[in-house]
């Protein structure tokens, strides 16, 4: 575990027990976060914010910290979430997650990877707050609705209400996966050979029909404003990398690479020494893509320049 699973800056794991309790579930409560934001910063500021208040607090009254320290994080990121729900809905072109890079339970467990999946944070994004949260403390990480309740401070029939409407919103919404894992990284390998060598007849074999392309440039970088729709029309533009400039960056001088990214197979672009853009696939229930999600605004790739492995599986 590398800085991912870390103790806030400039505190020792080694030191006082209040911190190594907290050591203990920093993970978890990353992975809450992150899944309430879909920032991975925003879920590090998220974290960071918990740590303070778990530090202030009279702990000798705290008979669950694990509980007590996702209902501090999880009211954080509720907070966090309802002010940049305004920023999201005034944002230049489509609104994408924060990509970061993955490894451990997300890799092993189908629930933690779908759960933190491009796809599925942006069937996520269209809940209201407390939804997501509910949803996610729930279907995601088993809390009752008790234990949610404390939690979000609202009564147990609100959570559960909460809880149905969100069930039922994302059952409506949510990507559909082939269950082969093996697929997914198969096809994902030859959309990669297809793409650095720009061959649009095997990207075309790859796509399903319907194929949507989401981009994500902020403002920041070009890209398109509306999702790219079509087999044929999706294929070109991927074909095109290896024969165009992008972003001032020759296409001989652009380099790309297989990585994990959010719990399953992606590919990160990069180039003049810097990450250029993240690739992100769902699956139709025969295996070809049915939806990719690229991220490109430059503010939301730093986790993923940096490096940093996160294990945001559920446990």
């Amino acid at each position: 575990m590398n800085d991912a699973g870390s103790v806030p800056a400039g505190l020792s794991r080694e030191s006082r027990p209040e911190q190594q309790v907290f050591h203990e579930h920093r993970r978890l409560l990353f992975s809450v976060a992150y899944r309430l934001l879909g920032s991975a910063a925003d879920a590090e500021d998220a974290v960071q914010d918990a740590w303070i208040r778990w530090s202030a607090a009279d702990r000798s009254q705290v008979a669950d910290p694990k509980a007590y320290l996702t209902r501090i994080v999880s009211n954080l990121a509720l907070e966090r979430l309802r002010s940049a729900r305004h920023k999201r809905e005034t944002y230049v072109g489509p609104w994408l997650p924060e990509p970061i890079l993955t490894g451990g339970d997300a890799s092993d467990a189908a629930v933690g990877a779908e759960s933190v999946s491009m796809a599925m944070l942006v069937v996520l994004e269209t809940l209201s707050p407390l939804e997501r949260a509910v949803f996610v403390l729930k279907d995601v990480f088993g809390f009752s609705h008790a234990e949610i309740a404390e939690a979000t401070e609202r009564s147990e029939p609100a959570v559960r209400q909460a809880a149905h409407r969100a069930r039922e919103h994302v059952q409506a919404r949510r990507p559909r996966y082939s269950a082969d894992r093996t697929r997914q990284r198969e096809v994902t390998e030859r959309f990669f050979a297809a793409t650095t060598g720009g061959d649009l007849n095997a990207l075309l074999e790859l796509l399903s029909p319907d194929v949507t392309l989401w981009t994500d440039g902020g403002g920041k970088v070009r890209q398109a404003l509306r999702p790219v729709v079509g087999a044929d029309t999706v294929a070109k533009w991927f074909a095109a990398l290896g024969t165009v400039t992008y972003q001032g960056i020759e296409p001989a001088d652009m380099r790309a690479e297989l990585v994990e990214i959010n719990g399953g197979p992606g590919v990160l672009f990069s180039g003049a020494g810097r990450v250029i853009s993240t690739v992100t696939f769902a699956f139709d229930d025969d295996g070809r893509i049915a939806a990719i999600h690229n991220v490109a605004n430059p503010d939301k790739l730093q986790a993923v320049a940096a490096g940093v492995r996160h294990d945001v599986g559920t446990t």
